[in-house]
């Protein structure tokens, strides 16, 4: 029903908009002409005949040479309909003025050139001198046309990205959640006391991902902060299994696509830490200016690794992340460098500054 109601609405002020374009189209001949012509009224009825003429030669273009014709590349057929179409309507603007106007103001049309209807649709440059004056409305209804369409597609597209986006965001591991939530309730059965610090960090983990992540860049400091919550859980989970540094010196201000640097994080626990039996080591910098931002992490890879499905389905983190540089970054904002060698997993990732 309520799809109904705005079609409906759309539909009424598409009309409504037409109405105005032809009323202003009527007042400009009017108020052209006003000065030259001392009958108002014959000034009037004039150009309102020049006008419906003019209308049925648009909607005509518009509506049937434009979608059966132009669209379909038929430029030739196009062109020539778009004459035949203009010669109509200039015959018909011609019967009006013969058949019509002057039978009514007879002294008018003495005082000017004979007008006869026959002498006058077979003059062609009678017919070359109108085709302007008469195509002129057509011509600017098609470029609004052209110009609304392109508004559609760009706001269709722009739809179409940020729904990508919510996808690509929502995406994130959920085996994180679900381990968290498992050392919680261990912790909780030994009555630790690090049950509130797992809680709090995360429920502001939570928090962020859920209330914070809605614009496509966020401030890099709260980017930070999700990924020191993050390890800082990771470290409660593995203990003296894991050696960690994450090195980072930002600027005030810097922006970053929210949740990219934390999917690289949760993947180097995923493939360096959770496999490894002895200590494993994951190592991350940050750096970030107004210029650019550097973000470099390294893990150490397991020497036996099994390989499951759980670790094939994990390769559609690096996926995700590649899919929302290219729909957030310009191709050449963004520098994206991953590799395995001697034992250590390596990325690498450079993006330049782009008028966030």
């Amino acid at each position: 029903m309520a799809i109904k109601k705005t079609k409906k609405y759309f539909l009424n002020k598409k009309v409504l908009a037409h109405i105005l374009f032809w009323l202003i189209m009527l007042i400009y001949y009017i108020s052209s002409s006003w000065p030259f012509e001392s009958d108002k009224v014959f000034l009037f009825e004039r150009m309102l005949s020049k006008t419906v003429a003019q209308i049925i030669l648009s909607y005509s273009i518009i509506y049937a040479l434009v979608p059966f014709l132009l669209n379909k590349k038929h430029k030739v057929l196009f062109i020539t309909g778009s004459l035949v179409l203009v010669y109509i309507a200039y015959v018909l603007h011609t019967a009006i003025r013969c058949y019509y106007l002057l039978p009514k103001y007879p002294e008018i049309f003495s005082l000017r050139p004979p007008l006869i209807f026959k002498d006058r649709i077979t003059n062609v440059y009678a017919f070359l001198g109108n085709i302007t004056g008469l195509i002129l409305p057509a011509i600017i209804l098609m470029v609004l046309n052209y110009y609304r369409h392109q508004k559609e597609i760009l706001s269709l597209k722009e739809q179409k990205k940020t729904t990508e986006l919510n996808l690509l965001k929502h995406q994130l591991n959920p085996h994180f959640l679900f381990n968290t939530l498992n050392n919680l309730y261990a912790l909780a059965l030994k009555k630790s006391d690090k049950t509130p610090e797992v809680i709090e960090k995360l429920s502001d983990i939570l928090d962020y991902m859920l209330y914070h992540c809605k614009d496509n860049f966020v401030e890099i400091a709260n980017e930070i902060e999700l990924i020191e919550n993050y390890i800082a859980l990771e470290k409660i989970r593995y203990g003296k299994r894991l050696d960690v540094e994450f090195n980072h010196q930002i600027e005030d201000g810097v922006k970053i696509a929210p949740l990219l640097l934390l999917t690289f994080v949760e993947n180097a626990f995923k493939h360096g830490v959770s496999q490894e039996i002895n200590v494993a080591s994951i190592k991350i910098s940050l750096n970030a200016n107004k210029e650019e931002i550097f973000f470099n992490i390294q893990n150490t890879t397991p020497t036996i690794v099994n390989i499951n499905d759980e670790s094939k389905r994990d390769s559609i983190g690096l996926k995700n992340i590649e899919k929302q540089l290219e729909i957030l970054y310009p191709p050449n904002n963004y520098i994206l460098n991953i590799s395995s060698e001697g034992g250590l997993f390596n990325v690498i990732l450079k993006l330049i500054h782009n008028d966030i």
